[in-house]
């Protein structure tokens, strides 16, 4: 049971989330796009949310700003989600424009509001659940398709219902947060999803 909990912190790290969403919607999307646009919206999701942020992050680590790909201390938190945040804006004006990818536009959108949200709350001193936060918003998005591509997917509906289950329990096991920081990080990361949903739904 350790080691799945474990596995969990790794597999739905937050990080992951927006080129997941990417990934889920182009896997759903009844719209015909030729396979190299696919693959080059992708690549560059990929690289700008992933692996930009991942070369940032062990820069950090050698300035001894960080401790660990978890920033476990509020403080910790700061210049990367302003990073992220940076990145994720340029997401939204150079890859994915409202007109030709409306869904994905405001999934980027809802992850933008979310990373603001976590941003604040790190100056406030609440260190909310950003597992919770990416997990979450990628669940309301994965409900979103479901309906709006009228496709029966009660099974993967499911599947990350559990894998919210453990993924909080993944926290709180290893005391890396609350249950009060997996609520807020939770919200984080739906309510803005829901309130984009509308625009595009």
């Amino acid at each position: 049971m350790r080691f799945i909990l474990q596995l969990a912190s790794y597999i739905f790290h937050p990080l992951w989330m927006p080129f997941a969403g990417s990934l889920l919607y182009f896997i759903l999307t009844p719209r015909f796009f030729p396979p190299a646009v696919i693959k080059g919206k992708l690549l560059a999701i990929a690289i700008l949310t992933i692996f930009i942020p991942i070369v940032f992050y062990f820069l950090l680590k050698n300035l001894q700003k960080v401790e660990s790909l978890f920033l476990k201390s509020v403080k910790e938190r700061r210049w990367p989600l302003f990073f992220f945040l940076i990145l994720i804006v340029m997401v939204l004006r150079q890859i994915l424009n409202v007109y030709n990818y409306p869904a994905l536009h405001y999934y980027f959108l809802g992850i933008l509001v979310a990373t603001v949200l976590a941003l604040i709350f790190s100056f406030l001193g609440l260190k909310i659940s950003l597992h919770m936060m990416g997990l979450s918003g990628f669940f309301i998005f994965l409900v979103a398709l479901s309906l709006h591509f009228r496709i029966n997917m009660v099974y993967s509906v499911l599947f990350f219902v559990l894998a919210l289950g453990i993924t909080a329990s993944s926290r709180l096991h290893y005391k890396a947060h609350s249950t009060g920081e997996l609520i807020f990080g939770s919200l984080c990361g739906i309510i803005p999803q829901l309130i984009f949903w509308h625009l595009w739904l």
